[in-house]
């Protein structure tokens, strides 16, 4: 990504490069971290993190689409939905592996449960990502946000 500057008259005009947010409803507004039980892996991207012990940094600026499917954004789902797309982001890296879902999918309720979500909703949330959350979760699919640059 490359910067160009031209001079108009007396004003010197820079390029702006920005990306088009896809997926994406809400943005995290400072670090969080979480113990996510995924052992003996060390993953360091721009934005996630996860140590060796399991422990999963999620950096501020990190963006999420949020809970998915046919439900609602409550405060009882915001925490597992991060903790979640996260993990389902790092299965998508290929960084961890496909059968790292089932244990995301109940660290979700696991969360949602300790955030006054009740049994039965947090029982449908997991039901939900095991039998749909295949596609969201496949590897390989991680897609780049394209970077476009103006003028």
């Amino acid at each position: 990504m490359g910067e160009s500057t031209e001079l108009i008259g007396e004003l010197q005009v820079t390029q702006a490069c920005y990306r088009k947010l896809h997926r994406y409803k809400y943005q995290l507004m400072e670090p969080y971290v979480h113990d996510v039980g995924i052992l003996g892996h060390e993953v360091d991207t721009d934005y996630l993190r996860l140590q060796q012990d399991g422990t999963m940094e999620i950096e501020q600026t990190y963006a999420w689409d949020g809970p998915s499917g046919p439900t609602r954004d409550t405060p009882d789902f915001m925490r597992g939905s991060l903790v979640h797309d996260a993990m389902y982001q790092l299965i998508r890296m290929e960084v961890l592996p496909l059968s790292s879902k089932d244990h995301a999918d109940r660290l979700l309720q696991k969360v949602c449960r300790e955030d006054g979500m009740s049994r039965f909703r947090s029982w449908c949330v997991y039901l939900g990502v095991r039998w749909f959350g295949h596609s969201s979760a496949r590897p390989g699919t991680q897609v780049p946000d394209k970077i476009i640059c103006v003028p």
